[in-house]
């Protein structure tokens, strides 16, 4: 039996690295025969909280004298520590404050990389070698964020895996949400049904994809463009509902409000993927050039929908063998053209969902989970089963 110990943020916190902690969490620690594993989180949050979630062992509250070596020495109880890297997560400058919870482990430490930046700072090149150098495996989630580790930061090269981020696959659903990939979902309208997911907030893209959407206008029958999800905790303190305003009224101005709804409830992921699958086409237009992991994009090819996608790096190294179509940044007509010939010409869309179909087993969580128990074993220089 193996202990995990994860360092990240964590429910209630809705971002993209507490629900990639929580899903591996349960797939690391599912009881298949015999003891099963078990694990702990310090959760990373700004200011002290109730710890109400029974997985939270500790809290890291960012910047509080002494909670970098406190955060190390509930880490160090456990086995193997698993710890979830953002920059803006950590505190101190580019989130350097997570190099003191580093120096003080004791025990193999596998470090997730979220982002790998193609051109970074001076400071955060320097705190991702540090990082490097602590751990004792590093995991990033494309083969993109791989290259970019190799060519442009000094990290050991033995340390790094390509692990994919995890998804819910169909065969992981409920029996409520069972899915035949090559039938119409009954959950689907008569309209095509367009759909973008995720924390809202600029970047997203999401001005020029209602422009994009205005112009299939006149197609028969209309289409609908659904944007699901919260507007990013940072954004609405710091701004409240002014972005999912503003947007509201482009689409107004494009005379397309009513076919344009936007969704703020919070979703568990089996409804999110529920509603992911009741898509006749996913919409990824992030304007970064950057982004060599997207969770959003890899849930959407498990749910084996068509995507029409930027041009950015993990879409291009994912969606290649044609599980969807890839437009400039920027290209509004492109974007247009794209979402026209997938919501219009069925042998297209087919073609995308059968190629998602060879990709998405081995993005199934379970998977992914058992790629890091053999990297964590493989650190600790035993064999699954054996009590530690």
């Amino acid at each position: 039996m193996t202990s995990y110990g994860f360092l990240s943020t964590y429910p209630p916190t809705q971002c993209g690295l507490a629900t990639f902690s929580s899903a591996l969490l349960r797939h690391l620690t599912v009881q298949s025969s015999g003891d099963s594993d078990r694990a702990g989180v310090v959760r990373v949050v700004d200011r002290a909280q109730p710890a109400i979630h029974p997985d939270v062992v500790a809290q890291l509250v960012n910047g509080s004298p002494g909670g970098p070596a406190a955060a190390a020495a509930a880490l160090n109880r456990f086995d193997v520590v698993i710890l979830q890297h953002e920059y803006g997560i950590y505190g101190g400058r580019d989130g350097a404050e997570v190099l003191e919870v580093l120096a003080n482990l004791t025990v193999p430490t596998i470090v997730v990389l979220h982002t790998v930046l193609s051109s970074p700072s001076v400071l955060q090149r320097q705190v991702l070698e540090r990082i490097g150098d602590a751990a004792a495996a590093i995991v990033v989630m494309s083969r993109t964020a791989a290259r970019r580790l190799g060519e442009g930061y000094l990290i050991d090269p033995a340390k790094i895996s390509v692990i994919p981020h995890g998804a819910l696959t169909d065969r992981r659903l409920s029996p409520r949400a069972s899915f035949d990939p090559f039938a119409t979902p009954v959950a689907v309208p008569r309209r095509p049904l367009i759909l973008t997911w995720g924390l809202l907030g600029p970047g997203k893209g999401i001005e020029g994809a209602i422009e994009a959407f205005a112009g299939l206008r006149g197609l028969a029958p209309a289409p609908r463009y659904l944007v699901a999800g919260q507007t990013h905790p940072k954004v609405l303190e710091r701004e409240g509902e002014a972005y999912r305003d503003a947007l509201r009224d482009r689409a107004e101005s494009l005379g397309v409000s009513a076919d344009v709804e936007f969704d703020p409830a919070y979703r568990d992921v089996e409804s999110l993927m529920d509603l992911v699958r009741s898509a006749d086409v996913v919409l990824l237009p992030y304007e970064s050039t950057e982004q060599a992991t997207s969770g959003v994009l890899i849930e959407a090819i498990a749910a084996r929908r068509p995507i029409v996608a930027t041009r950015f790096p993990h879409a291009v190294e994912l969606l290649a063998d044609g599980a969807g179509l890839l437009v400039p940044h920027g290209d509004v007509t492109a974007m247009t053209e794209a979402l026209r010939s997938v919501v219009t010409q069925p042998a297209v869309a087919a073609s995308m969902t059968a190629a998602s179909g060879r990709i998405a087993a081995t993005l199934d969580w379970s998977a992914v989970a058992d790629s890091y128990r053999s990297l964590a074993q493989s650190l600790l220089g035993t064999r699954t089963g054996v009590a530690a």
